[in-house]
């Protein structure tokens, strides 16, 4: 469950910018950071926008993009140019984007569905969203559910499933090219038991892979009004053998 103003938003993304803070945060973070740097050096373009910002590391620090940007209604600590706004009401052009990353924006967002229009709308054709999401039909959704820690950080905010969000780009016309499920470990606060669990990132990604944590997509913005056509396999033409094989042509 979540707040209806603006004060409870507030709140709630300072708790959990506080918990991105923290060990697990961190730990996790780092994870993200880690399959960003594997995305988004293929992901070429002149600007590259963040929004939002919960955690510390810059997220855009590997993208081949001149331009890193970030959109909050406060700068981060450090990371990409600021950019002062919300990410339901983006301050740019429309068709003016090449690269939009979305870290866990929506799971913050009280407009979700207006967010990721605003991302579709700035974007270029052929331009790309890149979506960080908590998984509720994770592991760690358990917590939740035994504990009632649904007002705590990470759990209060809206979780969006996989399913629906790729319903919601199918309905902007967006591709879905990538997709992955990342952290495997507990939901632990202890900085070394995590390390030692380490190995479970290896064995979840093998055994358990709708178990992860947090999903990262990736789409792309197809052209208006281009409909892909599947190309024709033509058969092989046969002729037909009008003289016996014995026969001699004169």
């Amino acid at each position: 469950m979540t707040e209806s103003t603006d004060e409870g938003l507030e709140a709630r993304v300072e708790r959990l910018r506080a918990w991105f803070g923290g060990p697990l945060g961190e730990s996790l973070q780092a994870i993200e950071g880690h399959k960003l740097r594997e995305i988004l050096p293929a992901l070429p373009g002149t600007f590259a926008v963040q929004c939002g910002w919960l955690g510390r590391r810059d997220l855009l620090e590997s993208s081949p993009t001149a331009v890193h940007l970030l959109v909050d209604i406060e700068p981060a600590v450090q990371g990409p140019q600021w950019v002062a706004g919300r990410a339901e009401a983006l301050p740019f052009d429309s068709k003016s984007v090449q690269v939009m990353v979305l870290p866990h924006s929506l799971d913050i967002s009280e407009a979700p569905h207006q967010l990721l229009r605003e991302a579709h709308r700035v974007l270029v054709p052929e331009g790309h969203i890149v979506i960080l999401g908590f998984n509720p039909t994770g592991l760690w959704r358990v917590p939740c559910l035994v504990r009632r820690r649904a007002h705590s950080p990470p759990w209060c905010g809206n979780w969006i499933g996989v399913r629906r969000l790729r319903d919601w780009l199918s309905l902007l016309d967006c591709e879905l090219t990538r997709g992955a499920m990342l952290y495997y470990r507990p939901p632990l606060g202890r900085q070394g038991l995590m390390d030692r669990l380490f190995f479970l990132e290896r064995m979840g990604d093998r055994w358990w892979p709708l178990a992860g944590a947090v999903y990262v997509l990736v789409a792309k913005k197809r052209v208006a009004g281009v409909t892909p056509i599947p190309p024709i396999r033509r058969r092989a033409r046969v002729r037909a053998m009008s003289q016996p094989a014995g026969a001699r042509y004169g």
